[in-house]
């Protein structure tokens, strides 16, 4: 997942279009960039924070609920397969074992009501902007939304391929 040229050209022009509206609601690229830096200076995942938000010196993104470790756990784990799997769209809930399905369907309600807000400091910067955790919630769909694992599991080289793309 954390590869963008393994990603279809359809989700790497979402991540292209949200990315950059994202950059501009704040303030631009580098503001974004710099959020993603200190997000990735936080040990051992951002997610894991008791304040429920990190800030950059221009932006600040806050959340409305702490991940426990083995949440955080389990999707490093599914992302991990997925990088093996090489699969360019997926459904997490496509595994053999009952006992990780309903791993995973634990984690996915847990995790579900997350919202994440992300504003510029400086309010003449920009808007803002939010995302969710989940693309795809169904009965027997779940796909991650590919902003989130962008802004919390992958690199910031991920995020300038992104920004660089041309649709």
């Amino acid at each position: 997942m954390c590869n963008f040229n393994n990603q279809s050209d359809e989700t790497k022009a979402t991540i292209h279009l949200f990315m950059s509206k994202a950059a501009k609601s704040i303030g631009g690229v580098n503001y974004l960039l710099a959020l993603i830096e200190a997000m990735r200076a936080k040990k051992p995942n951002p997610l894991m924070q008791k304040n429920m938000q990190i800030a950059s010196n221009n932006s600040i993104i806050q959340w409305n609920k702490v991940v426990f470790k083995d949440k955080v756990d389990l999707i490093e784990k599914i992302l991990v397969a997925h990088r093996e799997a090489q699969e360019k769209d997926f459904n997490i809930l496509n595994v053999e074992s009952k006992k990780e399905k309903k791993n995973i369907i634990n984690m996915a309600r847990t995790v579900s009501p997350l919202k994440f807000i992300v504003k510029p400091q400086n309010p003449n910067d920009g808007e803002g902007f939010s995302f969710g955790v989940f693309d795809t919630l169904e009965d027997d769909t779940l796909i991650f939304n590919p902003i989130f694992i962008a802004m919390f599991f992958c690199s910031s080289e991920f995020t300038k391929k992104a920004l660089k793309y041309k649709i």
